[in-house]
């Protein structure tokens, strides 16, 4: 796993442009070394709108959508359609959009789903689809992830896994998260493990409220207390931030300032 090099950008505005012209950037490039790609997205404010500065470039023609997979880290426990859901906003945002394959589309079941209310078979169910993905070359129960994004919440969180809580001991690739910190309290994610298999992990923030969170994300504390920090990828992370969340950064940490 490697460090995160950080990135920050002016503001918010700036930031969630960037990030979709890096994400395009990076899908081409994969696609055209291997014919197809896969990207985990993430939910949020920031997260959405990456997805919306992607769907407003006339740039975004350049990807082949229908070579393209699309996973989540994590999912609230909601039934389809509902408004809470990342799967709903990502698609409103980006997917209804652009040409994308229905079949290399792959939402966390819902409550209204084959499993019913059962947040712990969905789980198992989502990581049967992430192993059949899997390529003996992947080495593990996932796929080695193009492009991973996160969400960096307040309190440090990344996808559904929240400080101190049991999900973040979890060697399954996908676990039910019950009485999450912030509502819903149910909830489906991607462990650590399954996060740190992706080939490159995006972590992004922006706001002052996530720049204690930022800060605490690049120093020696465990991932139990600070999940962010446990959230690597095999060949490169990016913290990637507008100047309010970078705020807080420690001396030392280089940084690459964009305009």
């Amino acid at each position: 796993m490697t460090p995160p090099a950080v990135v920050i950008h002016r503001d918010q505005d700036v930031l969630a442009k960037a990030v979709a012209a890096r994400l395009l950037t990076r899908i081409v490039d994969v696609q055209a070394a291997r014919g197809s790609a896969s990207v985990v997205l993430t939910g949020g404010g920031m997260g959405t709108a990456v997805l919306a500065a992607l769907a407003a470039t006339g740039a975004r023609d350049a990807i082949d959508w229908r070579r393209l997979d699309l996973w989540w880290g994590d999912e609230r426990f909601l039934p389809s359609g509902d408004t809470g859901r990342n799967e709903t906003g990502a698609r409103e945002a980006l997917l209804d959009h652009v040409p994308v394959d229905p079949a290399r589309v792959h939402p966390m079941p819902s409550p209204d789903g084959p499993d019913g209310d059962d947040p712990e078979a969905a789980a198992a169910r989502y990581a049967e689809e992430l192993r059949a993905a899997a390529r003996p070359e992947d080495h593990g129960p996932v796929p080695s992830f193009d492009v991973l994004m996160l969400g960096v919440g307040p309190d440090a969180h990344v996808a559904s896994l929240f400080p101190e809580m049991p999900a973040l001991y979890d060697e399954r690739p996908v676990v039910a998260v019950r009485g999450a910190p912030k509502p819903p309290p149910t909830r489906i994610t991607l462990t650590l493990p399954a996060l740190n298999a992706a080939r490159e992990v995006w972590l992004l923030a922006a706001g002052e409220a996530k720049a204690k969170a930022v800060r605490l994300g690049l120093s020696e504390a465990g991932p139990v207390q600070v999940p962010v920090a446990g959230a690597r990828g095999r060949q490169r992370t990016l913290l990637l931030l507008d100047r309010a969340a970078a705020s807080e950064l420690p001396p030392g940490i280089e940084r690459i300032a964009s305009p």
